[in-house]
């Protein structure tokens, strides 16, 4: 019987999940082409743009790996907030210079603004393939953590094979059709459930298993004090250096990881950007819940080891609440596998659309590019809105199929995910601020920075010296680039700054484009 009410209960929000993104394009036709389908035709408002982008900081990791930390490790958990925190104040700059360097020249992602920069098709496709290697795991860890959700609260009815199944299904289902809107709109029913439930919880779980939050903290103090001090519980070297490091490096990373930019490039206006990045730290309060609750579940369901620890919160959930009301925290806990996978495939099926298979479609490369008129923009816009959704469901699929297959494989990409992402940041921010940084540079920085992360992570040295590798990488990267800017080949673009670089006067206070808002073609890219 609890199966069956627990099951119902998820399976009728799926339904209305499905039918919410579906809904979200009605009366906007079939014809609104790449731009409406992968940034909502940049119309998003403030509270659309903030349930979006915390969504897609909410992950599954919120519900499974942030209490599997708090009941491994404790105390060094706590670095996700800290690098979100940090990443939303640098979003309040970074977020309004990239919208409007975007929407100046009609770009759509990050592989669209790098190719422009530094008018090279051919590195536009070449990030599109590296954000690629470092996207697609978080699509597997998706899936799976969705598959692990609604085996538990389903009492083991639906098998971890079928939810895998599933959360592809729903997944794919909407976004195909209806991109970043539909994934905001389902945003706004995620974010309801996951603030009522996580509120719930938050005072229901202290309160019945120890009689208030006093009783339990005090047993922490007395029982477990690794868990509150760095560096941590076995955490293997988690200390304070690492804390920094990695909130210094996660930080700046989060401001250009292609799923936030996406974000960016969907606003209305640039204000709306500015107030969003106030107001997304108060999400992070959320976060604390199920860190807390992770520790709780140290003396409840003692033992788990491995995987299990990440079931901490849910082995609270269902031993001691009813059918209906676990079906409900699965239900968040599932959309909060949903909406960052769909952004993921969506993402993925931009940058391949417009900067690998429409770059090869372009006659003439790069600059010929510029030569294309907005008609020509406009009219292969239907044709790389078609590419990119078919993109979605091969990358949604090839997913899926390595988690039933070789499930190892994306999850040691997933290692060097966020780090190798990190080495995009002075190709992307610092060539758009500095015009003398040059594509031989970028370029050499990247491999350098890429290539360091990868003997590191895989070698077993993260942490090195006790930092994060990733920022390890990046201080390499910055040097060679600094270094072969100054040492190797000019820069012959003849651009003006106005086209090349995101300059303070192209993003006002009020969101409105200078010389009356005209948009470029999408020249190079």
């Amino acid at each position: 019987m609890n199966a069956t009410v627990a099951t119902s209960v998820f399976g009728g929000f799926m339904v209305l999940t499905v039918v919410l993104g579906l809904l979200a394009v009605r009366g906007r036709g079939s014809g609104g082409g790449l731009t409406e389908w992968s940034v909502g035709g940049r119309s998003l408002g403030t509270v659309f743009i903030w349930v979006l982008m915390a969504g897609e900081s909410y992950t599954s990791f919120s519900y499974l790996g942030a209490a599997g930390w708090g009941y491994n490790f404790g105390a060094p958990v706590l670095y996700v907030l800290a690098y979100m925190s940090c990443g939303y104040a640098l979003g309040y700059v970074v977020g309004p210079m990239l919208w409007a360097y975007a929407r100046r020249h009609g770009l759509v992602g990050i592989t669209d603004m790098i190719a422009h920069r530094y008018r090279s098709p051919w590195l536009g496709a070449a990030v599109a393939l590296l954000a690629t290697v470092c996207l697609l795991p978080y699509i597997q860890l998706q899936i799976t953590g969705m598959g692990v959700v609604v085996s538990t609260i389903s009492y083991g009815a639906i098998s971890l094979n079928w939810a895998y199944f599933l959360a592809f299904a729903v997944t794919t289902g909407f976004v195909v059709v209806s991109g970043l809107r539909g994934s905001a709109w389902v945003s706004v029913l995620k974010d309801i459930l996951v603030i009522g439930t996580l509120g719930f919880l938050a005072v229901y779980v202290p309160l019945h298993y120890f009689d208030g939050y006093g009783p339990f903290l005090d047993r922490i103090v007395a029982e477990k004090p690794q868990w509150l001090t760095f560096p941590g519980h076995a955490s293997g070297g988690l200390g304070p250096v690492w804390f920094l490091t990695t909130t210094v490096v996660n930080s700046l990373t989060v401001v250009i990881f292609p799923t936030t930019v996406a974000g960016y490039l969907g606003a209305r206006n640039a204000d709306a950007l500015r107030r969003n990045a106030m107001y997304l730290p108060f999400y992070n309060v959320l976060l604390f819940v199920p860190m807390l609750l992770g520790m709780a579940a140290l003396f409840v369901v003692p033992g788990l080891v491995g995987a299990d620890s990440n079931l901490a919160l849910f082995k609270l959930v269902v031993d001691s609440l009813p059918a209906w009301a676990v079906g409900l925290i699965g239900v968040a806990a599932a959309l909060s596998s949903i909406v960052p996978m769909a952004v993921f495939m969506l993402v993925i099926g931009t940058m391949w659309g417009r900067s690998v298979l429409g770059a090869l479609s372009r006659p003439g490369g790069g600059a010929a590019g510029e030569a294309s008129g907005e008609g020509r923009g406009r009219a292969s816009g239907g044709r790389q809105k078609l590419w990119s959704q078919l993109v979605v469901v091969a990358a949604g699929a090839l997913a899926l199929l390595l988690t039933y297959t070789a499930p190892d494989t994306l999850v040691r990409l997933s290692l060097i995910s966020y780090e190798g992402m990190a080495q995009l940041v002075p190709m992307l921010l610092l060539g758009l601020v500095w015009r003398r940084l040059t594509r031989c540079a970028a370029v050499s920085g990247l491999v350098a920075g890429f290539a360091l992360v990868c003997v590191l992570v895989f070698g077993g040295h993260d942490p090195v010296w006790g930092m994060n590798a990733g920022i390890v990488a990046l201080a390499v990267n910055v040097a060679v680039a600094l270094l072969v800017t100054w040492l190797g080949p000019r820069d012959t673009d003849e651009r003006p700054d106005a086209e090349v670089l995101a300059l303070e006067d192209e993003f006002p206070r009020d969101g409105a484009l200078p010389q009356g808002g005209a948009v470029s073609p999408p020249v190079s890219s």
